[in-house]
C-alpha cells in the first residue's frame, strides 16, 4: 500500500505544480478596458436582423473584441486570449465591410426610397426583394408634362404597370371626370388586374396630367417573368394592386349621388346591377316613405 500512496502523492504534487491554485483574490478589479469590452459585446449581441441590424451587431462586436485584445495584450500570461480576441475582431471587421458593401448595392434614389417606405416597407418586403423589383423596371423614372396624356380612351394599349411618384393625374371617361390619381397610387391597376398574362387590351379611360408628373413603369412581359421566378414578389404585387383598386372604388363612392342628394354605396350588389332610372325611382320612393 505504501508505494501506491507515494505514487498518488507524487501525482498530486505534479498536478499542483503544473496548475497552480489561486491562493488569493486579486487586490483590485480589472482595468476599465476589460469592462468596456464586455459592455460592448453585450450591446452587440442585442443587435437585430436585416442589413442595419447586422451592421449594428458586427460593429459593436468588432469594437468589443478590439478592446478585449488590448486588455489581453497588457497581460503577458494571456497569449491565447489575445490571439482569439484579435481573430474575432478581424472576423467582425470583415463582416462589417461585407454588410456595408451589400447595403450599398441596395441603396436607391429618393423616388424609389420613398416608394419603398410608403408601399412596400409596411408589408415587410426586404430591400433585397425591392432591389429585384427596381431592376425589373431598369431603374427608370418617366416624366409626363402638364396636360399631356398617359393614356387615351380607346387608343392606348395596356402593356405596362405604372405607379405615380409625384404630381396628380385626372381620370375621365367620355369627357366626364371620375377621380384623381395621387402619388404612390397605380395609374393602371384596374386595367392590369382585368387582363390575363396572355391577353391584350386598351384603356377605357383617359389619364391626363394636371401638372408635371413622374412615374415608374414595369413592362408586362418582364414583370410576369419576375413573378415566375419569385412567387413572393407576385403575391406582394397582387396585394398592392388590388388594394389600390379598392381605394379607387371608394373614391368613386363619394360621387355616387342621385338627383335627390342620396348617396349610394358601391359595395351593395343591388347598386351594381340596377339601371340608373330604376335607382332614381327607388330613391324617390324612399323619400316619400320618409315623409
Amino acid at each position: 500500500m505504501e508505494p501506491i500512496a507515494v505514487e498518488a502523492e507524487n501525482l498530486t504534487s505534479g498536478t499542483l505544480a503544473s496548475h497552480p491554485v489561486c491562493t488569493a483574490w486579486a487586490e483590485g478589479p480589472e482595468t476599465s478596458v476589460f469592462h468596456l469590452a464586455n459592455m460592448l459585446l453585450v450591446l452587440g449581441f442585442m443587435g437585430g436582423s436585416g442589413f442595419y441590424g447586422l451592421l449594428y451587431l458586427y460593429s459593436f462586436l468588432a469594437v468589443g473584441f478590439f478592446c478585449s485584445s488590448i486588455w489581453a495584450w497588457s497581460d503577458p500570461c494571456t497569449t491565447d486570449t489575445f490571439l482569439w480576441s484579435f481573430v474575432l475582431f478581424a472576423a467582425c471587421v470583415g463582416q462589417v465591410v461585407h454588410v456595408a458593401y451589400r447595403l450599398r448595392k441596395v441603396t436607391f434614389e429618393k423616388e424609389f426610397q420613398d416608394l419603398y417606405n410608403y408601399m412596400f416597407k409596411k408589408l415587410g418586403v426586404s430591400l433585397v426583394h425591392f432591389g429585384k423589383i427596381i431592376v425589373c423596371c431598369e431603374g427608370d423614372i418617366h416624366t409626363i408634362e402638364k396636360d399631356h396624356c398617359f393614356a387615351v380612351e380607346g387608343k392606348t394599349s395596356i402593356d405596362k404597370l405604372s405607379v405615380l411618384v409625384s404630381g396628380r393625374i385626372r381620370v375621365t371617361v367620355n369627357g366626364e371626370f371620375l377621380h384623381y390619381i395621387y402619388p404612390f397610387q397605380f395609374l393602371d391597376s384596374p386595367e392590369w388586374d382585368s387582363l390575363r398574362p396572355s391577353e391584350e387590351g386598351i384603356f377605357q379611360v383617359t389619364l391626363r396630367a394636371d401638372n408635371q408628373c413622374r412615374y415608374i413603369a414595369w413592362r408586362r412581359k418582364k414583370l410576369y417573368l419576375l413573378f415566375a421566378r419569385h412567387r413572393y414578389i407576385a403575391k406582394i404585387f397582387a396585394l398592392v394592386v388590388r388594394n389600390d383598386i379598392a381605394d379607387k372604388l371608394y373614391s368613386l363612392n363619394d360621387k355616387a349621388f342621385d338627383s335627390g342628394g342620396i348617396r349610394f354605396d358601391l359595395r351593395l350588389p343591388s347598386y351594381c346591377h340596377v339601371p340608373g332610372p330604376e335607382l332614381e325611382r327607388t330613391a324617390a320612393f324612399l323619400q316619400v316613405a320618409e315623409e
